[in-house]
């Protein structure tokens, strides 16, 4: 039987990874949308810029397949599609209309 002090520590090492790559994604998400929110500035028609982008990153991720389909897949294609939408509420809400 596992020792409960080597369990512990396992799922303390887990959780600080899990915690590092959140900040991780954080930062990539906060970087990504002041990127795209510049680009779509630029555009003559910087909504549309942004449906556009929206529109592509959604096809790509429902066509996602991975190249060993794993039993997280459809959770993690859900959250991606997820982060799509909150992207693009932040990206929108500097955009003009």
């Amino acid at each position: 039987m596992a020792d409960s002090k080597d369990i512990t520590e396992a799922l303390d090492a887990l959780a600080r990874e899990n915690a590092e790559l959140s900040g991780l994604a954080l930062a990539t998400g906060v970087i990504l949308t002041q990127l795209l929110q510049t680009i779509c500035l630029r555009e003559l028609n910087p909504q549309r810029a942004a449906s556009q982008i929206v529109s592509k990153a959604e096809k790509a991720i429902e066509g996602f397949k991975p190249e060993v389909a794993g039993k997280h897949d459809a959770a993690m294609k859900a959250r991606a599609l997820q982060a799509v939408k909150q992207y693009e509420e932040q990206l929108r809400s500097v955009l003009p209309t």
